[in-house]
């Protein structure tokens, strides 16, 4: 009799077998309309060469950036930048961008920044295109803001790469005002603690790396990552049921990719070994306890950290890391190699 596990397991890798990473004709033809749209000095800000050095420059604060920025488009404009962004994750991914991107206004509340502020705002958001979009080709694109950032290539229609991934809330739970209670990085907490509450004393022993979370995520924006010390639990550690919720958790970061992207990511997250997963645990176990908590997910191919410290412990962050090809470095390394032997 196969267990509920086992069943999960199956079930994704059926899905998969339907949902190859296909050709994602709507992304290619998404950036182009965006692309048609855009005047001469428009396009000198969006545009980069894919290997330019301006592709790893990326960050989650509220700072200027290099590209389009939203307030610079006319209407169609930011309708067709927005159409990409669409194209780019799933429905999921999707609602959550759309609904970081609006937080600013209720940040801009929350601060009580004077009208005229634009520190806080939802159109200093950023498009940056990295080579040319095509079918055929090697290309990227990245959209970043504040509590954002995306960096994805294509190659030969496909969505090859898609990491460093960044989600950030702030505040992780609206504490006043008409959006009371809203939370939007929700499942991303819940499912956190549930897996926590999960774990036998014994078992905590291990998950808990330590009683004080680290201020913000380890890697922080860093260009190159490596996997973190091999603390914590091991996904082979867990029980039954505290697998299929570790599982969950983990789907809740892989599910903001678009179908066919999401499960070749988990099935290379699979072949790396799901035994080898490990889960940590730091500080407080209950939300806004001990000034926050910080957890992590990891194996040889992934890394996700979650942060949740700032601001009383409040303030989200999190990052999907691919250690094998955040960036497309894999692919690009690849790429040249056989440019070169066609010459």
């Amino acid at each position: 009799m196969k267990t509920p596990l086992t069943i999960c397991l199956l079930w994704v890798h059926c899905i998969a077998a339907f949902a190859q990473n296909a050709p994602n004709k709507l992304i290619v033809s998404s950036a182009n309309d965006f692309l048609k749209l855009l005047d001469q000095s428009q396009l000198e800000k969006i545009s980069y060469a894919y290997d330019a050095e301006e592709r790893f420059n990326w960050y989650f604060v509220p700072k200027a950036r290099n590209g389009l920025m939203l307030r610079d488009m006319n209407e169609k404009q930011k309708e067709a930048a927005m159409n990409l962004l669409k194209a780019t994750l799933s429905q999921q991914g999707h609602e959550k961008a759309i609904a970081i991107i609006q937080l600013e206004i209720i940040l801009k509340e929350l601060e009580k920044a004077p009208p005229e502020s634009d520190y806080r705002s939802p159109v200093k958001y950023y498009f940056t295109i990295f080579g040319t979009p095509d079918e055929k080709k090697l290309w990227g694109w990245r959209i970043e803001g504040h509590h954002l950032s995306m960096n994805f290539s294509s190659e030969s229609g496909k969505i090859v790469s898609a990491t460093p991934l960044f989600f950030g809330s702030n505040p992780g739970i609206v504490p006043s005002g008409e959006k009371k209670g809203y939370q939007i990085l929700k499942d991303e907490v819940n499912f956190g603690f549930e897996l926590l509450n999960s774990f036998t004393p014994e078992q905590l022993q291990r998950v808990i790396i330590s009683e004080t979370a680290p201020g913000d995520i380890i890697t922080s924006n860093k260009r190159k990552v490596n996997a973190l010390a091999n603390e914590g639990i091991t996904f082979a550690d867990m029980n039954q049921a505290q697998q299929k919720i570790f599982l969950r958790l983990l789907s809740v970061y892989v599910k903001n990719y678009p179908l066919g992207f999401s499960n070749e990511l988990m099935q290379k997250i699979e072949k790396a070994g799901l035994n080898q997963l490990r889960f940590v645990w730091a500080g407080g176990k209950k939300y806004g306890e001990n000034n926050g908590h910080y957890y992590r997910i990891q194996n040889d191919v992934i890394l996700i950290e979650y942060d949740n410290t700032q601001n009383n412990g409040n303030h989200i962050h999190t990052v999907t890391r691919d250690l094998t090809n955040d960036f497309g470095e894999d692919i690009l390394k690849k790429h040249y190699q056989q440019e070169h032997v066609k010459k």
